[in-house]
């Protein structure tokens, strides 16, 4: 296996600020898809045992509580989020800093709110440290389209890899016949499972 390949053996995921209000805030995507990648890859992390690590920034004010569908995918990561006072690099803050490290990997994918501000410095401030990152864009969102697009060109000539959902599960997936990958599978496209199911029941009720 290539060694900049990510497994959940030897990676980890950051998702920062995935919280009510500042889901709100961003025009750079449609906020309902990046809501709906954030949550796949938190039950991602949780079907694979890649170890998961939450924070949010001043939930009682504006920028509000974390998502509650992040709570219903990953409750234990959830329960155990670290909670910021207002410290835009969430690698300042000592209990993530710690958090992220605990995790004992060196390879991270991060997804955050916003991309051009609880991204960007933290993504720096790892990749100085050594990790090796790769930024989950559709996970990911900010004001306006212009600043999200700056940060990642910031970011990847910085040396993060720019990727997205559907890679960031089937590079874990690696074979979609093995228990874990249709377990990802069905996680990616339960729609396409289903009809799938649904076909061979109709084919079998048939050929009965």
């Amino acid at each position: 296996m290539h060694k900049n390949v990510f497994t959940p053996e030897n990676a980890a995921l950051l998702l920062i600020d995935h919280q009510i209000g500042t889901m709100s805030w961003t025009r750079s995507h449609d906020v309902e898809e990046i809501k709906k990648n954030a949550v796949l890859l938190a039950k991602v992390a949780t079907a694979t045992g890649l170890p998961l690590v939450f924070t949010s920034s001043m939930e009682e004010r504006a920028q509000g509580p974390l998502l509650t569908e992040l709570e219903e995918a990953a409750p234990e990561a959830f329960a155990n989020r670290v909670k910021r006072a207002g410290i835009v690099n969430a690698m300042h803050d000592p209990n993530f800093n710690n958090a992220v490290k605990a995790t004992g990997r060196e390879k991270v994918f991060v997804a955050g709110i916003s991309t051009e501000i609880c991204v960007v410095f933290p993504v720096l401030q790892l990749l100085d440290e050594g990790y090796e990152v790769q930024v989950v864009t559709d996970a990911s969102a900010s004001s306006t389209k212009l600043g999200n697009d700056a940060a990642l060109r910031r970011l990847e000539q910085a040396g993060a890899v720019i990727t997205s959902t559907p890679q960031v599960v089937s590079g874990l997936a690696v074979d979609w016949t093995t228990p874990k990958g249709q377990a990802l599978s069905k996680l990616l496209n339960p729609g396409v499972q289903v009809k799938q199911w649904e076909k061979k029941e109709k084919t079998s009720l048939l050929m009965g």
